[in-house]
């Protein structure tokens, strides 16, 4: 059964008059690692945007987690994580990593209701397994943009979210970093979450299987799973066919 399953839908921002997605069809099941690629503007953000139901489908039918999105966006969004790309928080942004990881936490527990113990308990899990504990202190305007894209990749993975989806995570971070947080993914994959990733850094990728997807100019233009190696050379001649 699929988490995620997309039929022939159409989206358009507001105010727009042209579709950005295009008769777009894609089914998504627990436990997949989805990477998704193509030529810039190819519609890659806005296929994660549509997932998160931020931007309307017109056209066709989507279902997220079991539910409608044209009916359910704001549950759909409490389910789903979404590491957003080119985030940015003002130096002088007050709360602390810790209290921005707690955020996450928020979908779960209501917005006037204090943290349980279990709330704490999975933040601090999800800072642990980041590695960001000695930054748990420090406010999230004072930090470098790779701490700071660590410290949300926290904040969705304190969320337990049924789907996780990252727009480019990895711009601001090293191999090593890469690498490690790839490893973190494959496990959520391993225990059911489904990965959705919009990135251009393929070198770090795990070792396991790929559900690849490739779009150009608002529709996906390629469609399977190979191994992480075969990913990067699939994407470059896709992006070749004119």
């Amino acid at each position: 059964m699929s988490i995620i399953e997309l039929n022939e839908i159409y989206t358009a921002y507001e105010g727009g008059d042209k579709p950005v997605i295009r008769d777009l069809s894609l089914s998504v099941k627990p436990g997949e690692y989805v990477v998704i690629g193509g030529p810039n503007s190819a519609g890659k953000t806005t296929l994660l945007e549509s997932i998160n139901g931020l931007i309307r489908i017109t056209h066709g039918s989507a279902t997220v987690c079991g539910l409608d999105l044209r009916r359910s966006g704001n549950e759909v969004r409490r389910r789903v994580g979404y590491v957003i790309q080119n985030f940015y928080f003002d130096p002088f942004t007050p709360f602390t990593v810790e209290e921005v990881v707690m955020m996450g936490r928020y979908g779960r527990m209501g917005l006037l209701k204090r943290p349980s113990r279990s709330d704490f308990e999975a933040v601090d899990k999800a800072i642990r397994l980041v590695g960001i504990e000695e930054l748990a202190e420090k406010t999230i305007g004072t930090l470098s943009g790779g701490q700071q894209q660590k410290t949300m990749i926290a904040h969705n993975i304190a969320k337990e979210p049924e789907v996780m989806m990252l727009d480019e995570p990895f711009s601001n971070l090293d191999f090593n970093a890469r690498e490690y947080l790839q490893g973190i993914f494959k496990n959520m994959a391993g225990n059911g979450t489904p990965i959705l990733m919009v990135s251009h850094a393929f070198d770090g990728l795990p070792e396991t299987r790929i559900h690849l997807v490739v779009m150009n100019r608002g529709r996906i233009t390629y469609d399977n799973v190979c191994d992480a190696d075969e990913v990067e050379p699939i994407i470059r001649d896709e992006c070749a066919v004119v």
